[in-house]
């Protein structure tokens, strides 16, 4: 039987391509996805053509019903959970002077409980020896103005990450956050201009944004055997951005 991983925000952006990644590496994969039904539909269809094994399930990460049912529904398909990598995420801008709280309160939700949740139920599911993946950024460390809820959220990805690793000592299990600079997305270039965006490639040392495959290609390393030393870490595939 194949190792089977969850991916969620799978339908798109690097969740899509680290779906394809990791059933190229032999996994069977479930791409969660919220609301980009037909996109997640195409993720799987890509990946049967290609030989290999997936299926899409729906879930809202802040919704806890809906993180319970992807990892049931995920059990009930393939048997077992060994990896899970939790890419779904949200982004707005909003100035902390502002004080809008209805913004924090949804990136809070998304990015923050909705990791938690999934963290929550990945402890509980995934087999000893098996590898949990959450996603923080790179910009943290930039710290911009307007990013203050999503740097608010992302850095607490990185503490319960941390956390979980201590919490499941004696199994086995690796936990880590991959925190990537800037990546050629939508989530990441909707609303910048063309010079934005040629300045945010400028800041990186290699002089460009990363693609989804540079993502990619450091998921399949953390989720495979080689990854086997790496706990309680922050990854930045950034090109050197920070």
């Amino acid at each position: 039987m194949p190792k089977t991983a969850i991916v969620t925000g799978g339908s798109g952006g690097m969740g899509r391509e680290i779906v394809l990644r990791l059933t190229a590496d032999g996994f069977a994969v479930v791409v969660g996805y919220k609301g980009s039904e037909n996109k997640a539909k195409e993720v799987v269809a890509k990946v049967k053509s290609n030989g290999g094994s997936a299926i899409a399930i729906q879930a809202d990460v802040s919704s806890e019903e809906d993180v319970i049912d992807l990892f049931a529904k995920s059990l009930v398909a393939f048997g077992s959970i060994d990896v899970v990598v939790h890419t779904a995420g949200i982004v707005s801008y909003s100035p902390i002077a502002k004080g809008d709280a209805k913004d924090f309160d949804k990136i809070i939700a998304t990015n923050l409980r909705g990791t938690f949740l999934v963290l929550s139920q990945a402890a509980q599911h995934v087999t000893d020896g098996g590898r949990i993946i959450a996603f923080s950024s790179s910009v943290n460390a930039k710290a911009p103005p307007d990013y203050g809820a999503y740097i608010a959220a992302k850095e607490g990805v990185e503490g319960l990450v941390h956390v979980l690793a201590n919490e499941l000592r004696g199994r086995k299990i690796c936990v880590n956050a991959v925190a990537p600079g800037p990546v050629n997305t939508p989530l990441m270039t909707d609303g910048k201009t063309k010079e934005r965006l040629d300045e945010l490639a400028k800041m990186a040392p290699l002089e460009r944004i990363g693609e989804p495959v540079d993502i990619a290609r450091v998921v399949s390393f953390l989720s495979g055997p080689d990854g086997a030393w790496m706990n309680a870490q922050v990854v930045r595939p950034n090109g050197g951005f920070a």
